[in-house]
C-alpha cells in the first residue's frame, strides 16, 4: 500500500528517468511553483481515493490520459480499466514497468478507446472517473448517456474538473481559442475524425444542469473547491497551511469560491428513474487490453 505523499515521491524519481512526461508534469521545470502544483496533485488524489473507498468495486478511468491515477489506485488494490487517446498511450508500458517494482499494479488494465465506439466496452462499473476529460468530451450529453449506461445505480461518477466560472482562466482561455469551444481532429490510429472540447470547461451550475438532463445528479456534500492561492504562498506558509486557508475561504466566501478557485471537484450519481436501460452486466470479469 502506499499513500498519496510516498506515490509522489516515488513519481518525482520516476519523471527524474523520463523527461517524455515533463511537458505535462512540469515539478522539474518550475521550481518556484513545486508546492504549489504538489498540492493540487495530492488533494485531487486523495479526493479520488476517498470518493472510492471500496477496495471490491472495479473503476472505469475515462481519459486515463498516462495512467497516474490508475496506477496509484491499482498499487492500493483496486482494479481500473483506462481508455486514453494520443501520444498518452505509448507512455503507459514504461510506465508500468516502473511502478512494477513497488507493487501490484496488475489491476489497471487500459486501452485506446473513444468512448462513443461503445461496442468496445460493454462491462459494468461501481465508479467512473473523469479528471481533467469531461470538458474534452463532445458531444457531452451523448457521452453522459453513454457512462450513465455503463455505471451501477449504487455507483458515482468522480469529476475533477476546472472551474468554469474562474475569472483568470476563463480571460487566458479566451485569448488562447476564443469562442471556438468545440474542435474537430483527426486520430490516425483509429482513423476517424474525432469531436473534442477545446478547454470547453463550465461552472458548477452548468455541469449540474448537464448532469440532470442526462440521468445524473451531483451530490452536494461532495463538492470541493481547490487552488485559489498563489504559488508564492505556499512557499511563505507550509503547503498544509496554504491548503487550510483555501479550503476555510471557499467554505465561507460565495464570490470567492466562484470566480476566484481553480479547480472544483464532485461526485454524480445516478437517477435510477433517469438511467438509460444498461448494456449486460460484466461485473467482476477481468478485462484485458
Amino acid at each position: 500500500m502506499i499513500n498519496v505523499d510516498k506515490f509522489f515521491d516515488l513519481f518525482l524519481e520516476e519523471l527524474k528517468g523520463n523527461k517524455g512526461l515533463w511537458s505535462y508534469y512540469k515539478y522539474h521545470t518550475d521550481v518556484k511553483s513545486f508546492a504549489f502544483r504538489k498540492a493540487y496533485f495530492c488533494q485531487r488524489l486523495e479526493y479520488i481515493e476517498n470518493a472510492i473507498r471500496n477496495k471490491e468495486s472495479i473503476t472505469w478511468d475515462v481519459g486515463c490520459g498516462y495512467g497516474t491515477t490508475a496506477i496509484f489506485l491499482a498499487l492500493n488494490g483496486y482494479k481500473v480499466h483506462g481508455t486514453t487517446l494520443e501520444f498518452y498511450f505509448k507512455e503507459i508500458p514504461a510506465r508500468i514497468n516502473y511502478w512494477s517494482q513497488y507493487g501490484d499494479v496488475s489491476g489497471f488494465t487500459y486501452d485506446y478507446e473513444d468512448i462513443f465506439d461503445e461496442s468496445k466496452n460493454t462491462s459494468m462499473y461501481d465508479y467512473i472517473i473523469v479528471q481533467d476529460t469531461l470538458h474534452h468530451l463532445e458531444p457531452l450529453d451523448k457521452a453522459l448517456q453513454i457512462m450513465s449506461r455503463h455505471l451501477q445505480d449504487h455507483g458515482g461518477m468522480v469529476v475533477i474538473e476546472e472551474n468554469g466560472s474562474n475569472l483568470m482562466q476563463r480571460f487566458k482561455l479566451y485569448l488562447q481559442r476564443g469562442n471556438k469551444r468545440i474542435i474537430e481532429i483527426y486520430d490516425e490510429r483509429l482513423k476517424k475524425h474525432i469531436l473534442l472540447g477545446n478547454e470547453n470547461i463550465r461552472s458548477l451550475n452548468t455541469w449540474r444542469n448537464a448532469m440532470l438532463e442526462n440521468g445524473f445528479s451531483i451530490d452536494n456534500e461532495s463538492v470541493q473547491y481547490v487552488r485559489a492561492l498563489p504559488p508564492f504562498l505556499f512557499n511563505k506558509y507550509s503547503a498544509d497551511e496554504a491548503v487550510a486557508k483555501e479550503q476555510a475561504l471557499w467554505k465561507k466566501n460565495g464570490l470567492a469560491k466562484e470566480y476566484l478557485f481553480f479547480g472544483i471537484n464532485f461526485i454524480a450519481r445516478p437517477l435510477s428513474e433517469n438511467k438509460i436501460a444498461t448494456t449486460p452486466s460484466l461485473q467482476g470479469e477481468k478485462i484485458n487490453n
